[in-house]
């Protein structure tokens, strides 16, 4: 591990944030860096396929930002980052997500949600609990997914994920979400350990990496390719902005008592193909098509293993004690979001070509 500084005693907080060059995790340090000038902000990413330092390139060279390349599971790296800077807040993002990667390699994604949890847990309770002041003033906040409670009826719109839902994965990687919440819960209840866990619902907006459905369909539309629909397209999702979660996360991760529990979504319940199809009448507005001149690229394929039929969060416990709620709504969030990828076509090229894996391995290989 390169050593790029010591310990500046005038920064407020020194957070660590896991997967800050990734989707979500990329917004969450641009907020920070930005909002809290007081604040050093420890980027901790191991550049795997989907983290790109692009994604905060506009904050990369602001005095309290810095970018360590460290594999969560190693416990010397993690371990010798909290001791340099002193950390006393660790935000912990960084997963292996996508669902279908998860069915055919289950392996990476226990390695990675399971044990990088738990490395980073143990190094940040083993530093803190050192320290003069113990767990006072330290915050880990680990962000998990809906996922973690299985699947909702169609037929009962009702009904909600809330905090106190039971778990009751159905893939490999709600599996390993699953756990490493089990594991962030044991270290509260068993060391007293200073922990906060947020479960969200689908994000969509800029920056999320095109193995994602908006992206990726975003990116199809525009290039007239097939648009692949599970089944019927009839499972549900609930859709946040990537904006109003990381606001969420900054808010929870200030006020929430420690062992608190949040679920955060949008309020926003959309089925895949009227997704798909208000994403088609989006981009075609925007690229000048005529109205449905895309819809004949939807292709219905064979269902994927396991699939959840519904997922839908209840935030109301964050709104009605912290005050948080969705600043846009949907179609809005869907144009911004449409806006961002047709005008970041070199971003997304890279991407596809796979130019930036070259550019960034190479910049970061002694690191």
């Amino acid at each position: 591990m390169e050593i790029i500084d010591n310990i500046n005693t005038n920064w407020a907080r020194r957070i660590i944030v896991t997967g800050g060059a990734g989707f979500i995790g990329s917004h969450l340090v641009r907020r920070l860096v930005q909002r809290y000038p007081n604040y050093l902000i420890i980027n901790l990413d191991a550049l795997t396929y989907c983290g790109n330092p692009a994604n905060v390139a506009d904050v990369a060279d602001l005095p309290n930002y810095r970018f360590h390349r460290a594999d969560i599971t190693d416990y010397e790296a993690v371990a010798a980052i909290i001791k340099q800077y002193n950390v006393d807040g660790i935000i912990h993002l960084a997963a292996e997500s996508h669902v279908d990667r998860s069915i055919s390699d289950p392996f990476i994604f226990a390695k990675t949600n399971v044990l990088g949890t738990l490395t980073l847990l143990q190094a940040a309770k083993d530093w803190w609990s050192a320290s003069p002041d113990g767990f006072s003033g330290k915050r880990f906040h680990h962000v998990s997914t809906d996922e973690v409670f299985g699947a909702l009826p169609l037929d009962r719109p009702e009904l909600m994920f809330s905090e106190t839902t039971p778990y009751a994965p159905h893939s490999p990687y709600s599996a390993s979400k699953a756990s490493s919440d089990h594991f962030v819960r044991a270290f509260v209840d068993t060391y007293g350990f200073p922990a906060v866990i947020t479960n969200c619902s689908n994000n969509y907006g800029p920056y999320q990496f095109p193995e994602k459905l908006i992206p990726l369909f975003i990116n199809n539309i525009v290039e007239r390719r097939p648009l692949p629909v599970y089944g019927q397209g009839l499972n549900v999702r609930d859709w946040l902005y990537v904006g109003d979660h990381v606001a969420a996360i900054d808010l929870v991760f200030h006020q929430a008592a420690n062992g608190a529990s949040y679920n955060i979504g949008g309020f926003n319940q959309w089925s895949n193909i009227d997704l798909v199809r208000a994403l088609i009448a989006e981009v075609d507005r925007q690229i000048n098509r005529p109205d449905g001149a895309d819809l004949d690229l939807i292709t219905f394929v064979k269902d994927r293993a396991g699939h959840d039929m519904r997922y839908a969060i209840d935030s109301s416990r964050i709104s009605r004690e912290l005050g948080w709620k969705p600043s846009l709504d949907f179609e809005e969030g869907l144009r911004i979001t449409v806006q961002w990828y047709l005008s970041h076509k070199e971003w997304m090229d890279e991407i596809t070509s796979g130019a930036y894996r070259e550019y960034y391995d190479k910049m970061y290989k002694n690191r």
